[in-house]
């Protein structure tokens, strides 16, 4: 198995030969609720992860995901051990759905996110310009993917509302059902990695499938009463495509709480950011201040429902850097007293 085929390249090398220099690479295919799925020169296998990277971890990111490339040593031909995640070049994160603070890693390693979206009753362009935020703080290129055009009987105006987005992310219109998925084949490059994101029920799967060239994973029909989509992938995995590109189905998102930087959400909106720059004031509230040129611009030139979106977006991301801030002293503290309860338990052991 030629790795590079894989999306290996010289930095992952030099990473695991300063990080893990006694170690084999492999790429995890799939994840498992103990295991992990690996794939390396030494063909497949499924793998564990070891004590110490189980007791250094300080939270969920810090495990393997799919698309990881790790550092591994073989049980035998059919077992192994993972001792390290080597570091990510792209990485797919949301806040762990519920009131967890915690992160959840939904892909890493990604060249191409394509957020899929269905242009029937499920349509939503609010949640779109969520995702995007997040695709654009994973290092991933993003692509919307509008899917279910056979089911769409107002097409320009669905495309006119996405006309802000479209400043920084590409969009293409797609049916599944009917194999028209042509245009995505520019992205799907050997070598390459490609993630579908989206929530349930948009076409995720039925887009996987017809860009695999077969059934390779379930699908389900939609509701008649409200066009809402069965939540039918339930694992994320990894696929090597007859173009040599590699795809990453993940299950439908029934809630996507935003983990997102200030970069982020300035591309995302451009054209709020273009605005703002023109206020007569750097710190301007955008509420009574002189000179401000967001406001008269708000159900003008700048759509209200996208105004408002942005805001809510950025109380979450500040919400989520002062969390992150806790959470980061927090488990440094944790860290350090799993350390000295290890050390003291060592010199009771030596005094025996």
């Amino acid at each position: 198995m030629n790795l590079t085929e894989f999306g290996w390249s010289a930095a992952f090398a030099e990473h695991l030969q300063r990080l893990y220099p006694q170690s084999y690479p492999g790429r995890v295919s799939a994840e498992y609720r103990s295991a992990y799925r690996l794939l390396s020169e030494r063909g497949e296998c499924l793998a564990e992860i070891d004590g110490k990277l189980r007791f250094a971890a300080s939270c969920r990111r810090d495990f393997p995901a799919v698309g990881d490339w790790v550092a591994f040593t073989s049980r035998d031909a059919e077992r192994a051990t993972i001792h390290g995640v080597l570091p990510r070049r792209s990485c797919i994160v949301r806040r762990a759905a519920g009131s967890a603070n915690d992160e959840q890693v939904l892909a890493a390693n990604v060249d191409t996110l394509f957020l899929v979206s269905a242009l029937n009753g499920e349509f939503n362009l609010r949640r779109i310009e969520r995702y995007v935020a997040l695709a654009l703080a994973s290092d991933a290129r993003p692509v919307i993917v509008l899917n279910k055009a056979d089911l769409c009987r107002a097409l320009p105006e669905r495309l006119a509302e996405l006309k802000a987005l479209e400043r920084s992310v590409p969009v293409h219109v797609t049916s599944a059902a009917y194999d028209d998925t042509g245009s995505l084949g520019a992205y799907l490059t050997a070598g390459s990695t490609i993630a579908l994101l989206g929530s349930s029920g948009v076409g995720k799967s039925t887009l996987a499938n017809v860009l695999a060239g077969s059934a390779v994973w379930s699908t389900g029909a939609i509701r008649a009463g409200d066009d809402r989509g069965k939540h039918t992938t339930t694992a994320r995995s990894l696929l090597k495509l007859a173009s040599g590109a590699l795809l990453i189905d993940t299950p439908g998102l029934r809630e996507l709480q935003l983990l997102a930087d200030e970069e982020a959400l300035d591309e995302t909106f451009a054209d709020v950011v273009d605005l703002a720059r023109r206020c007569r004031f750097s710190d301007c509230g955008h509420n009574s201040e002189p000179g401000c040129a967001v406001r008269p611009a708000i159900g003008v030139t700048l759509d209200e429902a996208r105004w408002r979106n942005y805001c809510k977006l950025q109380r979450e991301a500040a919400f989520v850097e002062r969390k992150s801030d806790v959470q980061v002293r927090n488990a440094e503290k944790q860290r350090w007293k799993k350390l000295t309860r290890a050390a003291e338990e060592r010199m009771k052991f030596k005094r025996r």
